[in-house]
């Protein structure tokens, strides 16, 4: 890999689960970097939480130096409380690296799913397959780790085809 690699970060914001990946992308080629789960405890107050989420994605960043991060857009559920405090987990888990001074892109489950897996209504043991055979060095990550492979891989084909003209 040469000095034009790009790491990207990619996050799957959860309050019990934060999966998060990193990849390097060189031209088209992508490279496993690391991968893994902040889980805060399930006991602790919701505040407390919250900053576990944010120091453990501050702590990612520092260990990994990304330069680009791209986190997966909020599932709204029927439990408007549910939807609220997953809003909350993300906000923890954008806010970590725009502290960094990285740019934060954001993505859909749905096309997230699309660039992965070729159907936007694929599930997390259809993600988690394809990762493996995108990034085989990742061995068989968690779901959780998987989707946010999948999140920097898709940040990574958004911006080849930016690079290369087809979007907007």
């Amino acid at each position: 890999m040469n000095t034009t690699a790009i790491r990207i970060l990619g996050l799957d914001p959860g309050l019990r689960r934060t999966g998060w990946g990193v990849i390097a992308v060189d031209g088209s080629r992508l490279t496993w970097i690391a991968h893994g789960v902040i889980a805060p405890d399930d006991k602790a107050p919701f505040s407390d939480r919250l900053l576990h989420l944010f120091d453990g994605v501050t702590a990612v960043i520092e260990a990994h130096a990304p330069h680009e991060a791209a986190v997966e857009e909020t599932f709204v559920n029927n439990n408007p409380q549910s939807t609220l405090k997953l809003g909350h987990a993300r906000a923890a888990a954008m806010i970590a690296p725009a502290r960094a001074g990285l740019s934060v892109a954001e993505y859909a489950a749905r096309e997230v799913k699309k660039c992965v897996v070729g159907a936007g209504g694929a599930d997390k043991a259809q993600i988690a397959f394809m990762i493996a055979r995108l990034l085989p060095a990742a061995g068989s990550p968690t779901q959780d780790a998987a989707d946010a492979l999948a999140v920097a891989v898709t940040h990574a084909n958004s911006r080849r085809a930016r690079a290369l003209g087809r979007v907007a």
